[in-house]
């Protein structure tokens, strides 16, 4: 089974290019709006920074090109596909409640689309059992999958070119055992 390559800047020569979209630490997919010298004052201006613009949300950001967040290009639409394709194989993973909250927090940061994925599938499973024995649901499973949902689905729907809230469709259309 190929999993997605995670680039480095170096691999890529160093740059992204103006127009790009990329994942960028805690906010998601970006688009590259432009890539120089930044004009505001207290930054270095010698360096070159990207001005980065969220998808989901208005603003934007500036970050060195050096920056040592996070920063890779997004999924293909074909990386996508076969990423959603390959769904119903993926294992879950889970870990004791101890050790839950740890696990969680590294897995959303990390924009890894097959740990996001069990952890989707992991944090459904816990509120669907909570559900059925009449125990409460995790907020903390809930918070945390609604990360994981907001980033792998922001993904796959800049990947596929659809709007956020047709990627969850998409995904049953394909895979009818992907949880709700």
């Amino acid at each position: 089974m190929k999993w997605i390559k995670m680039y480095t800047r170096k691999e890529l020569n160093g740059m992204f290019t103006e127009g790009q979209l990329v994942i960028y630490g805690g906010e998601g997919v970006c688009r590259i709006a432009a890539v120089g010298p930044s004009s505001l004052s207290g930054t270095d201006k010698t360096k070159l920074y990207y001005t980065l613009t969220p998808l989901t949300r208005s603003g934007t950001v500036l970050t060195p090109v050096d920056t040592k967040v996070l920063m890779r290009p997004i999924l293909s639409r074909q990386e996508a596909e076969d990423f959603i394709a390959k769904l119903p194989r993926e294992e879950p993973e889970s870990r004791s409640m101890r050790l839950l909250k740890e696990f969680y927090q590294q897995i959303v940061p990390s924009y890894d689309c097959r740990r996001m994925a069990g952890l989707i599938r992991s944090a459904v499973r816990r509120r669907k059992h909570a559900l059925r024995t009449g125990r409460k649901v995790s907020q903390m499973d809930e918070r945390y999958l609604r990360r994981a949902e907001d980033a792998l689905y922001g993904e796959l729907a800049a990947a596929l070119d659809l709007p956020e809230e047709e990627v969850l469709p998409y995904i049953r259309r394909t895979c009818p055992q992907w949880p709700e």
